[in-house]
């Protein structure tokens, strides 16, 4: 092989590389452009953990009050 040839490559190798090292993420919990862009773990176990937290709140305070009437999620509008 030529060294034409090899050199040739070789330098559009380093521009892909290069190019890639752009877009690529860089670290825990950046994101990145669209090809490689996606949810991070520790994002969702946040929204995991979030979850679980309001719905065991939410179940403690069904137990405190069995009898009573649980609060509207929206407020009532008109005269009652």
């Amino acid at each position: 092989m030529s060294d034409r040839i090899f050199f040739s490559l070789a330098a559009v190798a380093a521009v892909l590389m290069v190019a890639l090292a752009l877009v690529y993420p860089q670290g825990i919990g950046k994101r990145s452009p669209k090809p490689f862009g996606h949810e991070t773990y520790y994002a969702v176990e946040a929204r995991k953990d979030a979850a679980a937290a309001a719905a065991k709140a939410q179940a403690k305070a069904k137990a405190a009050a069995p009898g009573a009437p649980s609060a509207p999620s929206t407020p009532m509008r008109g005269p009652h």
